[in-house]
């Protein structure tokens, strides 16, 4: 049985969790199940798309189905939409209640600070990963009912490092959190650092002289490897899932040890 904590954070965020979790399932549904009909129009793309955008993106190309899952699932737009969804809701771990009052009223729980926040974390931390996953769960299935000449391994190699590039973000939201205690802090810091080290990972990408950057950038360890072209990079994906633990591991301590608004 889970922990009262866990299973109420579930229950107040199941309708967001419903409507992400059906948003990013539509979205990888959509664009991988009608590959054949896209074909045509991702040639057009690539051929209207300048060179220097298509290396901004990180897309080698549009056309094969390793470039054509990279370009439309793990390049932008999937990415984005899981990580806006592990934000939003780790934002709501502790920011929320200690915005709008009822942080009084959860502390009143016999539990410690430590035991309140690794619960809470635990119960949407587990939630998101659930969301994360869909698209790898979605992909195994329909990657090959469509013809798809590529590896699955190579597939779940992607899916797996967006699962981990959302643990990333996930315990460094949380660390935003429970530092702070505001949600506009939260969304702020960590809505400037996706974009920022997505920044840095496309301009390392680019030019010789700043490949260092790229390093910096949570976004080169998911997807700077290409994982749909050349498979599983162990060390890239516990880097990711290192540094989500050690966030959140102190913002654990911070919450403990701050004055919390009730």
């Amino acid at each position: 049985m889970f922990p009262a904590l866990v299973r109420k954070t579930w229950r107040d965020d199941r309708r967001a969790l419903i409507g992400w979790a059906t948003g990013v399932a539509l979205f990888t549904v959509i664009y991988t199940s009608f590959y054949s009909q896209f074909q045509g129009a991702a040639e057009l793309k690539q051929a209207a798309l300048p060179q220097g955008m298509l290396d901004f993106l990180g897309i080698a190309d549009m056309l094969s189905p390793a470039g054509y899952l990279q370009a439309t699932i793990f390049s932008l737009t999937g990415p984005l939409l899981v990580l806006m969804c592990a934000i939003t809701l780790t934002a709501r771990t502790i920011a929320r209640p200690e915005e709008d009052g009822s942080m009084e009223l959860l502390l009143a729980n016999p539990l410690s600070r430590v035991a309140f926040a690794a619960q809470r974390l635990a119960a949407t931390g587990s939630a998101i990963t659930v969301v994360a996953a869909i698209p790898l769960i979605l992909l195994m299935i329909v990657v090959p009912r469509v013809g798809m000449a590529i590896s699955l391994s190579h597939v779940a190699a992607a899916g797996v490092g967006l699962i981990a590039l959302v643990w990333c973000f996930t315990g460094i939201t949380f660390l935003a959190g429970a530092a702070s205690g505001a949600r506009g802090t939260v969304m702020a810091v960590t809505g400037v650092l996706a974009v920022t080290t997505y920044l840095a990972n496309a301009i390392g990408g680019m030019s010789d002289g700043w490949q260092w950057l790229r390093w910096l950038s949570p976004f080169h360890y998911f997807i700077g490897t290409d994982p749909l072209r050349t498979g599983w990079h162990p060390a890239q994906l516990l880097t990711l899932v290192a540094v989500g633990a050690v966030t959140a591991a102190i913002g654990v301590f911070l919450f403990d040890r701050r004055d919390v608004g009730v």
